[in-house]
């Protein structure tokens, strides 16, 4: 941006922006980099990285207008819109903002017009309000340091999970409904890049997100948090208190622990685990429960720790209506959950068998199900868990 905004022919072509001020649209996408680094260090990196744009444009007199690439899951940018935009970095709005929606809130927020109403203000009172109040939070050296320390530790621990465990994508395969996502027709691009490698950079974000969603780890939303903010306690207890400080205070790091809280809220780790054991196949099964048992304790340790620093007793207490609504929604997927594990591992047995007609030989009910009958159903239950859980992928 330095070396566009530095070229007299560009800045022609920025001309006519807010009155004579040129303008400058810069999209933020959550996906990739939240795939690639983990929850706490995405929102970190994106969060310096408006205030440094802002900066910039300042410097070089252009207005600037942030378009925010969010989707509908906390692991790709998603969340009340409303805390989210009361926690961009002060300064970086101005009254202008553009946000996506994507297609699986859509329904929720703007199927009726009272609904839609009800977002539209909403959204307009947050950028109103943060851009009429003007706080230095955000440039708080001890607080920036802080939040450095935190997403370093919380990349390095996702990281050695996610990009160097040689197991992890064979994992993630077996042990969610990745393939069967990908025959479902919802999106407008296919689950995995045209590489034809079946490796985590040819797979796309979204079917990423929605298979961990799916079988309840929903890991992309919190892993990696727990480890980076118990390494600070280890290197000074005292330093609860200043969590618990910046909870109160800095509308980013509450927004931060909030979104960790209402994941961590939607994750069932004995169901996980059930993906894990009815459909891994015996010889991956011990490298599988390696990676199951570092994710169940980083789960376990995150939740205790947001508990301390919220001052909460259950996850949500701060907001007993959103509580009910996923405690209700927790519940009624389960059975789906279960359904869905044993369709999957029908399915797959029968498409490791050597192909021979469309029908397939009896199952352990003594009903004989097709291959076809057989994805409509797991199908289903994915659409199922997904109007469950809100926020998929």
């Amino acid at each position: 941006m330095e070396a566009l905004f530095s070229q007299p022919c560009y800045r022609r072509l920025l001309a006519g922006g807010d009155g004579d001020q040129p303008l400058q649209e810069v999209m933020l996408g959550y996906s990739d980099s939240n795939k690639d680094s983990g929850f706490l260090s995405s929102n970190w990196e994106i969060h310096k990285a408006q205030i440094a744009l802002q900066q910039l444009a300042s410097r070089h007199g252009v207005a600037l207008r942030i378009f925010h690439g969010r989707g509908g899951s906390v692991g790709r940018g998603g969340g009340p819109a409303y805390q989210a935009i009361l926690a961009q970095p002060s300064g970086t709005l101005n009254g202008r903002i553009k946000i996506t929606e994507q297609g699986e809130v859509l329904a929720s927020k703007y199927a009726l017009p009272e609904l839609a109403l009800y977002n539209l203000e909403t959204v307009t009172t947050a950028v109103i309000q943060n851009s009429l109040v003007s706080t230095p939070l955000d440039n708080t050296p001890s607080w920036n340091a802080l939040m450095e320390r935190l997403a370093a530790r919380s990349r390095d621990f996702y990281r050695a999970l996610v990009h160097d465990n040689p197991d992890l994508v064979e994992f993630f395969q077996q042990c969610t409904p990745i393939e069967e996502i990908s025959k479902l027709q919802i999106s407008s691009r296919p689950a995995r890049r045209k590489s034809g490698a079946r490796d985590l950079s040819s797979l796309r974000a979204i079917p990423w997100v929605f298979g961990w969603t799916q079988s309840r780890f929903l890991l992309p939303s919190w892993f990696g948090v727990g480890a980076a903010l118990q390494e600070e306690l280890d290197r000074d207890p005292g330093q609860m208190e200043l969590l618990q400080l910046l909870y109160q205070r800095w509308p980013f790091f509450r927004m931060l622990i909030s979104k960790v809280e209402m994941t961590l809220s939607k994750v069932d780790i004995e169901l996980a685990h059930h993906y894990v054991q009815a459909l891994s196949r015996p010889e991956s099964r011990p490298a599988f429960e390696g990676i199951f048992e570092t994710i169940a304790s980083e789960f376990s340790l995150t939740r205790a720790l947001v508990l301390r620093i919220t001052g909460h007793q259950r996850l949500l207490d701060g907001d007993p209506a959103l509580q009910l609504s996923v405690d209700l929604r927790n519940r009624t997927i389960v059975p789906l959950g279960f359904l869905q594990v044993a369709l999957l591992r029908r399915l797959r047995d029968q498409n490791r068998q050597p192909p021979m007609s469309e029908a397939a030989a009896p199952d352990g009910d003594g009903r004989t199900y097709s291959r076809s009958e057989l994805l409509r159903g797991a199908l289903l239950t994915i659409n199922g868990i997904a109007a469950g859980m809100r926020n998929t992928g």
